[in-house]
């Protein structure tokens, strides 16, 4: 599936940064894993903390209202992500696997948070995965790094469209 966003994000002449929590670097390293990733991946940013969430440009602010688990930090993230790297594309995830955060207790401990900013058209495309319990941690960013090729490839396809 990655080969595939990678050659449609190299024919349309884009690119793509990622600020990730949860996954660690999973989708950065799926990307990597392929011929041409060095073609389309300006930038990528593991903020597992809050403070360098903060410094990657998140909103204190959107932190301390919605917490560091919700849709609203995935956003800023994405956003400022494709900010920071000019990047056609900008990949924020954020969310707890099965655990919970004794320094962020709001924010279910089986949720992750998911949005593509698209620099294009100032869009954004969100997902909210619902964590397993039966998955160890590796599956469950694999789960969450397929569902996010998904999302690539459909934005992907309409922009080829239009």
């Amino acid at each position: 599936m990655y080969e595939k966003i990678i050659s449609k994000l190299d024919d349309l002449n884009r690119t793509i940064a990622t600020m990730e929590s949860c996954t660690g670097g999973a989708l950065a390293s799926e990307i990597t894993n392929h011929p041409g990733a060095s073609e389309i991946l300006k930038y990528s940013a593991v903020t597992y903390s809050n403070e360098f969430k903060i410094k990657m440009g998140v909103s204190k602010d959107i932190i301390d209202k919605y917490s560091v688990y919700s849709m609203e930090t995935a956003i800023e993230m994405a956003k400022n992500i494709s900010d920071f790297a000019s990047a056609d594309y900008g990949v924020g995830i954020t969310g707890k696997i099965n655990a919970s955060d004794p320094a962020n207790k709001r924010g279910e401990n089986d949720v992750v948070f998911i949005a593509i900013y698209e620099r294009i058209n100032d869009e954004y495309k969100t997902a909210t995965i619902q964590v397993p319990h039966d998955k160890t941690r590796r599956e469950v960013k694999e789960l969450i790094v397929e569902n996010i090729g998904n999302i690539l490839l459909e934005i992907l396809e309409d922009e080829k469209m239009a």
